[in-house]
C-alpha cells in the first residue's frame, strides 16, 4: 500500500457532484492499494499514520500527533498511486489490486485508523471527486507499507 498524507488546515470532497465530507486540521490521505496487499499492510500504514508527530507545538517543532492536535483524517482511494511509468508516456496501472480487494483493504485501512485512534473520514471508492484542500506547510509524506514490514513482500 502507498499512502501519500497531507497535512491540511481543511479539505472538501465532492462526490459525483453533490458534497460528500470535510475536514479542519488533520491529515489528507491518498491510499493506493497494490495486488498482494493484505490486512497488515492496512494495519501498518493506519497505526503509523495516526501516531506521526508532524504537528507544531509551542515552540514551533514539529512533535505532536493527530490526537494532540484533535485532528481528523480524510481518506481517498487513489488507484493512479500504482503507476509504471518507465516505459512510453502513457503509464499502467497492473500493479493495483483488483477492485473489489482495493476497496476491502481500503474500508479495513479507514477500520484501522480509527481504532488506532485517528477519526476518519472517505471518499466515495471509485467515484468521480472533487477535492479542495488548503495545506498545511506543505507537510507531505509518502508511506509505502512494504518499508514497514519486516519481512520483504513476495
Amino acid at each position: 500500500m502507498i499512502a501519500v498524507i497531507q497535512r491540511v488546515k481543511e479539505t472538501e470532497l465532492t462526490a459525483n457532484g453533490a458534497p460528500h465530507a470535510e475536514i479542519s486540521r488533520g491529515f489528507f490521505v491518498l491510499l493506493g492499494v497494490l495486488a498482494g496487499d493484505d490486512e497488515t499492510d492496512a494495519k501498518l500504514l493506519a497505526d503509523k499514520i495516526a501516531k506521526l508527530r508532524v504537528f507544531s507545538d509551542e515552540n514551533g517543532k514539529m512533535n505532536l500527533s493527530l490526537s494532540d492536535v484533535g485532528g481528523e483524517v480524510m481518506v481517498v482511494s487513489n488507484f493512479t498511486l500504482a503507476a509504471n511509468y518507465r516505459h512510453g508516456n502513457r503509464p499502467d496501472f497492473l500493479r493495483a489490486a483488483p477492485p473489489a480487494e482495493a476497496e476491502r483493504l481500503y474500508q479495513r485501512f479507514i477500520s484501522d485508523l480509527g481504532s488506532a485512534g485517528a477519526p476518519a473520514v472517505s471518499g466515495v471508492f471509485g467515484a468521480d471527486m472533487q477535492i479542495r484542500t488548503t495545506a498545511d506547510g506543505p507537510v507531505t509524506i509518502v508511506m509505502d507499507s512494504a518499508v514497514l514490514r519486516k519481512e520483504p513482500k513476495p
